[in-house]
């Protein structure tokens, strides 16, 4: 069970949850600019994360729903990201708030099996979704219809809550624009023990993206992406170790690790093992 001894408000435990992998991916198919990069393995993994401390549970992103396991998508189920949480001893029925970093499948899916909460998405995110761009097949690759189909219930449910850039919705965290990857990318910083983490999700998918200043090569905007990396770094109060990205396979080797029911949860609220920024920045999974 998971249970949390952080009773200041302001402060939380930051868990990413591993729950899918591409362990086939190559280092070309991850720059959008392939100068200086080599070929050679280079494993892209899927999380979710957890945000927790004694006052609430704060979930972010939700993985991917059915639809994306229904043999379309190239990618390996380690665990239903959902049913990981029942394991973990949370009750999704009682989840109230979700930030959705974007609406990219493997980010905004199964929100349907989250009855009760509120979801947390930038407008510009909602507009690009729902509006001409997806009208290109480039561009709505990454997103599956239903997901967006749910997003639009929840609307005329009242159960999203829509931010038009920096928001600070709760004690301690705050919630970051930052364009490039999707026109609506944001980002989560957490106040945590040791100082704030910044959850960058697909603002930068490995380190060696925002260490390289390579955008990955899915992005809408590489120039808005050069820029968010700037952002990422001054959200992180200048500390590279603080920036978590959302893809990376480094992520777990670098932070301690636990088990809770079962579940391998990857300690973001602790310090990293080491903090080598060539490592970090090579195009290789250590």
């Amino acid at each position: 069970m998971l249970n949390s001894a952080t009773t200041d408000d302001g402060v939380y435990e930051v868990y990413a949850l591993r729950y899918a992998s591409m362990p086939e991916r190559r280092s070309l198919e991850n720059f959008l600019v392939r100068d200086g990069i080599h070929d050679g393995p280079m494993a892209l993994e899927f999380y979710i994360w957890i945000v927790r401390n004694a006052h609430r549970t704060i979930l972010v992103d939700t993985g991917f729903g059915r639809e994306a396991f229904a043999g379309q998508r190239p990618w390996t189920l380690i665990i239903d990201p959902i049913e990981s949480l029942v394991q973990l001893g949370i009750d999704v029925e009682t989840i109230q708030d979700v930030v959705i970093t974007h609406l990219h499948c493997d980010h905004a899916g199964s929100i349907d099996r989250l009855p009760n909460a509120r979801l947390h998405v930038q407008d510009a995110e909602v507009n690009y979704a729902t509006g001409r761009c997806m009208c290109e097949s480039h561009l709505r690759y990454g997103f599956e219809l239903e997901n967006i189909l749910t997003l639009m219930r929840r609307v005329y449910s009242e159960r999203v809550c829509f931010h038009d850039g920096d928001a600070s919705p709760f004690p301690g965290v705050s919630l970051h624009l930052v364009p490039g990857h999707t026109p609506g990318m944001q980002v989560v910083r957490v106040m945590t023990k040791r100082g704030p983490v910044v959850l960058a999700s697909d603002a930068s998918h490995y380190y060696a993206n925002y260490l390289r200043r390579a955008p990955f090569k899915l992005t809408t905007d590489a120039i808005a992406t050069l820029r968010s990396y700037n952002r990422l770094l001054e959200l992180a109060d200048g500390a590279v170790s603080r920036i978590v990205p959302g893809h990376d396979p480094k992520v777990r080797a670098l932070y301690p690790k636990q088990e809770a029911g079962g579940i391998e949860l990857i300690c973001l609220h602790e310090e990293p093992v080491h903090h080598d920024l060539e490592a970090l920045s090579r195009v290789d999974n250590f």
